[in-house]
């Protein structure tokens, strides 16, 4: 049996080029209400400093800004942070930006982190790698936002419920879990920085 290994740029590269919108973030009923539960899961009504790993169409990047000083949406693909921007042009505290998570996370720290349906792509291995720099990014007092799909899916190395155990494994002695949800479909967890 063949170790899965995280996705690629290419993986999403393709994804992309056959449909803008490959899981219909602006049309489906069930993305809107994830967003809306997310958004409500925000401990904090505004966060100064904001970083949203995979962004994609710029569906929830809209939501997040409206809580946000300044907030940084990061993707590995050029073609959905296109499609974002153009979302987002008349919003001035968003900046995308390209960047692999989480080997191209950027040097300084961010008050918010939201990791929504992005972790399960990684190797068990790399989002472990991702969760310690994740918690490197957080002042005191600082949250993480895990939201994923829970249902299995073949081409993805994880579970949604793999990813948020692991990361409560590796940091329930270092951050306090202040909120959970969980649904049919998918999971929200947040975590503060002690």
């Amino acid at each position: 049996m063949n170790q899965k290994k995280s996705l690629t740029s290419d993986y999403f590269n393709a994804i992309y080029e056959s449909n803008e919108d490959p899981w219909d973030f602006e049309t489906s009923a069930y993305e809107a209400e994830k967003y809306v539960s997310t958004i409500t899961a925000l401990p904090n009504k505004h966060y100064e400093s904001v970083l949203e790993v995979g962004c994609s169409i710029g569906v929830l990047t809209m939501l997040l800004a409206r809580h946000s000083t300044n907030l940084l949406a990061i993707d590995i693909s050029q073609k959905a942070l296109d499609i974002a921007a153009r979302r987002c042009n008349k919003i001035s505290n968003i900046t995308f930006k390209k960047a692999s998570f989480p080997k191209e996370l950027p040097e300084h720290q961010f008050n918010l982190i939201v990791v929504s349906e992005v972790a399960y792509y990684l190797t068990e291995t790399d989002w472990q790698s991702a969760i310690e720099c994740l918690y490197s990014k957080l002042p005191c007092d600082g949250h993480v936002v895990l939201v994923h799909w829970l249902p299995e899916v073949h081409d993805y190395p994880q579970t949604g419920d793999k990813v948020h155990d692991t990361f409560q494994r590796l940091m329930q002695h270092k951050m306090e879990h202040i909120f959970s949800n969980r649904t049919e479909n998918y999971r929200i967890d947040v975590w503060g920085k002690l």
